[in-house]
């Protein structure tokens, strides 16, 4: 990952959400922690080719020796009582904007290290794919099991799948489905500005009859509490479509009224979908603990 000064999740804030979902959702560990769940174990799966974010203790060393350790081969197990999460994470430009040095895609990557986190507490398979404006794919990470892996998502997150533009950009939904092969958890994370936000609920309820969907819609109305300004007229640009409009002052200082309006318009839509729906801030604390105890709830539903 980048350094602190730059990252939008740095290693330290890992450690601190990593101790605080350690210390909301102790009574529900499983594996070799006091737990209230019973289980035979983990059962062994296949083989595959090492890829980052393994954890070493996978390493399948006589297999990985039958070719000179190129490439090295790992042990996949999967536990019974396990489920894969799949996060869909808004990497849009717009979502790199924002204000005083706070972009709308630090919220977005503390939503995804928090989900994350929580599955590797419980022991489930984590996997990322990220979406630009037009909610097209710009770079997938395939489930897999380790709080390496969530670190690896996210500095695949901050990179914005920028080594992926030159290959084949599909629809996320259909990716979203090439990933899973049974009933997971899919949070949706983005700020949901974009044009055709209706339409991506209405393909999102229709994934939810397999999956259990849900949107976490990160608060933007911080990235557009702009500072007063005297000139009559304001040019502002999309850095998106990279159209120029000259607004008027009045328009201007409602961006933040009409950005709350949007919000509560695609709320109501997930709801007339029956998707749920939670809101999360800038604030750390607030966030964490609200993702967390959600994430939970949704994950004790398949119990």
């Amino acid at each position: 990952m980048k350094d602190a000064a730059t990252s939008l999740v740095n290693l330290s804030e890992v450690a601190e959400i990593e101790l605080y979902i350690m210390k909301r959702m102790k009574e529900y560990t499983l594996g070799d922690h006091a737990s209230v769940f019973k289980g035979a174990g983990f059962n062994f799966v296949g083989l595959r080719d090492w890829e980052p974010g393994d954890r070493m203790s996978s390493i399948d060393w006589p297999q990985s020796s039958f070719n000179n350790f190129s490439p090295m081969i790992m042990r996949e197990f999967e536990q019974n009582s396990t489920g894969t999460v799949i996060a869909v994470a808004d990497a849009s430009l717009s979502t790199r904007c924002g204000v005083r040095g706070v972009p709308i895609a630090a919220a977005i990557a503390r939503s995804v290290a928090a989900v994350g986190l929580s599955s590797v507490f419980f022991q489930d398979m984590f996997g990322l794919i990220t979406f630009d404006e037009s909610f097209r794919q710009l770079a997938a990470a395939r489930p897999r099991i380790g709080k390496p892996h969530v670190i690896y998502c996210l500095d695949m997150y901050e990179q914005r799948g920028e080594t992926d533009r030159t290959g084949t950009r599909g629809d996320v939904v259909a990716t979203i489905e090439s990933h899973l092969r049974k009933t997971s958890l899919v949070p949706v994370i983005s700020d949901f500005l974009f044009a055709n936000a209706a339409g991506v609920i209405k393909e999102l309820s229709i994934l939810n009859a397999a999956h259990d969907v849900f949107l976490m819609m990160v608060d933007a109305r911080f990235a557009y509490k702009l500072p007063a300004v005297s000139a009559g007229w304001i040019q502002t640009f999309d850095v998106e479509t990279g159209q120029v409009r000259t607004v008027s002052r009045r328009e201007f200082a409602r961006l933040t009224d009409r950005v709350d309006e949007w919000q509560q318009e695609v709320m109501r839509l997930a709801r007339d979908a029956d998707l749920d729906i939670v809101q999360v801030g800038l604030d750390r604390w607030e966030m964490e603990t609200t993702l967390v105890e959600f994430v939970a709830e949704r994950r004790l539903r398949k119990m």
